[in-house]
């Protein structure tokens, strides 16, 4: 092979990585856009739960608890275990932790306006209204 054939290579790899980046990311944003999906994550940050019970606490049916539990399950932001004749569902703690830390975050930061998040021009007023209540010292 010459340097051309390396070349056109890695830019196929490269071009194949990015793709099947994009899927992944495509599906783990996908499962996560349902307010549903995201109150089953919430709830159980306190503990394992079964659909029964997850259905009451979000005054929801439980098929649609159930069929909503699937695609967390599929993409393990939750995990299952067999009791008797119940499932649980805990959290899969050691990734969604600190996603819901990004979160709080990115919120605390981004979306000082309970959930509206601030265009570019919003986001330079409320720096300067910060800034503005900030007291700085210039002289001692």
């Amino acid at each position: 092979m010459n340097i051309f054939s390396y070349e056109y290579y890695f830019i196929l790899l490269v071009v194949h990585i990015k793709q099947n980046l994009s899927e992944t990311c495509h599906q783990f944003f996908s499962t996560l856009a349902n307010p549903t999906r995201l109150a089953i994550l919430e709830l159980l940050r306190d503990g394992p739960r079964n659909v029964t019970e997850i259905s009451e606490a979000l005054n929801q049916e439980q098929s649609m608890i159930s069929h909503n539990l699937k695609p967390l399950e599929r993409c393990k932001f939750v995990f299952s275990k067999r009791r008797k004749k119940e499932r649980f569902y805990s959290l899969n703690k050691e990734t969604m932790e600190q996603l819901f830390k990004i979160f709080s975050y990115h919120a605390k930061k981004y979306c000082p306006t309970e959930g509206k998040c601030l265009t570019d021009r919003g986001l330079q007023e409320q720096k300067k209204k910060s800034a503005s209540s900030s007291l700085y010292l210039t002289r001692f």
